[in-house]
């Protein structure tokens, strides 16, 4: 089978301007220009309120994760990257076809893909002091979570997430969460788009600590669910636990901190459905939308 063969797509309408293998997206130009606006109008968002835009390394440190719980709380979730062990190469570059690579084949996985765009942002902050109630940043990076299942849009191995992330007092946090309650469900009002907002059913913290307690008393997890019950944004509390883990500080202790997230390829599913596969149409009233907030 030639290299061609492998990476064609299943055959689609053509008027469906993209497809999905193996959780994987690929897409067409009416549906790369929606996914570019609402990335446009979600670090707005953030820009316009004076949050930095930052650009990050897509690859994380295993060891720089593993200091924040994440393979306590989501080892199902990591896509590890690693390499040919040297002492295996040149079976490799002798070699014909290889359509897996044998663990016993690869070095150590010191890195990981992000499974959330705003873990570079707090590896990036760490060990500073911030001296606003409200330090503002946003990133859009490439995300990968290893899923048990894949569902065309809504659910992939790969997708793209904007994060707007807030830092500092406890106040300025919650204040930033409510503020984008509010954007997000007039935006989608003027979408003529229902949404739902629930807990989330991915806990943020291991089950059966005190933290975990504390979520079930007060959530630091909450989603906006499309029409079809597609989890489109995520707002997320953190309390002090990143300030804590990463040494940012504010006022002398650790920074709260909170994200907004949005996952672009799941509002470009929820707009289609909302215009009956017209992507120019949606793009228009995204930009219209977007304009009278």
């Amino acid at each position: 089978m030639s290299l061609a063969d492998r990476a064609a797509p299943p055959p689609q309408d053509a008027a469906r301007p993209w497809s999905v293998r193996g959780g994987l997206a690929s897409f067409g130009g009416a549906a790369t220009a929606l996914l570019r606006t609402l990335d446009e109008v979600f670090a707005a968002w953030g820009t316009g309120r004076g949050a930095e835009p930052l650009t990050l390394p897509v690859l994380l440190p295993a060891a720089a994760l593993a200091e924040l719980d994440y393979f306590r709380n989501f080892p199902h979730l990591g896509s590890l990257v690693s390499r040919i062990r040297p002492d295996r190469l040149d079976h490799y570059s002798g070699a014909g076809d290889a359509p897996a690579i044998p663990a016993g084949d690869l070095s150590d996985a010191a890195h990981v893909l992000p499974s959330a765009a705003c873990y570079a942002g707090y590896l990036h902050l760490a060990g500073t002091s911030l001296d606003r109630p409200a330090t503002l940043v946003t990133m859009a990076s490439p995300c990968f979570r290893n899923e048990d299942r894949h569902d065309g849009l809504r659910r992939l191995w790969g997708f793209t997430m904007r994060e707007i992330v807030c830092l500092g007092s406890g106040e300025a946090v919650q204040a930033h969460l409510d503020e984008h309650h509010r954007l997000i469900t007039a935006f989608a009002g003027r979408l003529d788009i229902a949404l739902d907002r629930a807990p989330a059913t991915d806990p943020f913290f291991r089950k059966g600590g005190a933290r975990a307690l504390m979520q079930r008393l007060a959530p630091v997890k909450e989603e906006y669910l499309g029409p079809d019950g597609t989890a489109v944004a995520s707002l997320n509390h953190h309390r002090n636990f990143f300030g804590e883990r990463c040494g940012i500080r504010h006022a002398g202790r650790p920074a709260f901190t909170g994200c907004v997230a949005f996952g672009l390829e799941r509002w470009l599913h929820i707009l289609d459905l909302r215009f009956a596969g017209d992507l120019g149409a949606a793009r228009e009233a995204v930009v219209r939308a977007a304009r009278d907030l």
